[in-house]
């Protein structure tokens, strides 16, 4: 008996000091600086779902100087965030490449204006000139043309800056709903008017995870890993429970605090940006066929895309737990 019982104590400390096994390192390119439009993510790595579910993640910040999908496709990075244009335009060019989940179910690309210049809805700046910068010509203005009749002659240069906005009452410009009130709102006497183009159909999926096809076929189960732990992180956010991320994002970029955080994580939930949508039906991250092929013939329609250009070949349902 005392034989066996040394035995059964030597076979524990042996485990005891074995290694523990090691994580999967995944790079994940974020498409901006560390914000509050990343909080899955980081609450994701922050409490610790990421290693639960054995991958040891980076999250690479993103900045204008970027080219987050060229570093994916490159295989600098394994993964990337974007939207559905990452992936459609990445296979218009031959690239192999898809979106495997999306949590931003809208898109937070605004127009502001001025309160009391009589634009109440998006019809209403039809034929008014507009600030947007160089590569959202490329994208959500093209959705306008298409849809809803705006014309290239209404551009104007968007210098991302606040202060030609602030100085012309009669201005409109491009922003994001998670923004607008907070930073715009603040210099002027009244809140912006801000219009969201989801809400107008504009259907693109944000926030999105990316990956070639290579990588998907070569780890499969850590791309389901990370997906599945980014929404639980994702899960956590939208349920209130963000002080971990916040406090990760704001050691990083600590511009506007925790009032910014949270009103930027007030306007996700009270907007529907992350839980509306496909979402509401097929829980956080879903995509949906439908929705992809709508939004590839509108973006057809102005000129983006081909019509032969295959659009399942830029997505992947695979990963993402749909009925």
């Amino acid at each position: 008996m005392m034989v066996r019982l040394a035995a059964f104590l030597a076979m524990l400390a042996a485990l005891a000091a074995s290694p523990a096994l090691a994580l999967d390192k995944v790079s994940f390119g974020l498409n901006w600086v560390p914000e509050a439009e990343h909080c899955g993510f980081f609450q994701a790595r922050a409490t610790g779902l990421y290693e639960r579910a054995g991958l040891d993640v980076e999250l690479r910040p993103g900045n204008p100087n970027v080219n987050m999908p060229l570093l994916v496709a490159s295989g600098e990075l394994d993964m990337g965030m974007g939207s559905s244009f990452t992936t459609l335009n990445l296979v218009a060019k031959g690239i192999k490449a898809r979106t495997v989940a999306a949590f931003f179910q809208k898109d937070p690309q605004t127009l502001v204006a001025h309160a009391g210049q009589g634009v109440a809805r998006l019809e209403d700046l039809k034929g008014r000139p507009i600030m947007v910068g160089g590569f959202s010509r490329n994208e959500f203005w093209q959705f306008l043309k298409a849809r809803y009749g705006f014309t290239d002659d209404q551009l104007r240069p968007f210098a991302y800056s606040a202060a030609p906005f602030l100085a012309d009452k009669r201005a409109v410009q491009q922003g994001y709903i998670t923004e607008d009130a907070a930073l715009l709102g603040k210099a002027l006497p009244e809140p912006p008017v801000s219009i969201l183009l989801a809400d107008y159909g504009y259907d693109n999926y944000a926030t999105s995870i990316f990956a070639t096809d290579a990588f998907i076929a070569a780890k499969p189960k850590l791309v389901r890993a990370f997906v599945e732990a980014s929404r639980k992180g994702w899960e956590a956010c939208m349920a209130g429970d963000y002080e971990p991320a916040m406090r990760a994002v704001l050691a990083l970029v600590p511009t506007g605090g925790e009032e910014l955080f949270r009103f930027k994580m007030d306007q996700m939930k009270r907007r529907g940006l992350v839980e509306g949508g496909d979402a509401a039906r097929l829980g956080l991250g879903a995509m949906t066929e439908a929705r992809w092929r709508s939004f590839f013939e509108v973006m057809t329609q102005a000129g983006l895309y081909p019509a032969s250009l295959d659009v399942r070949q830029a997505y992947t349902l695979d990963f993402l737990a749909q009925p």
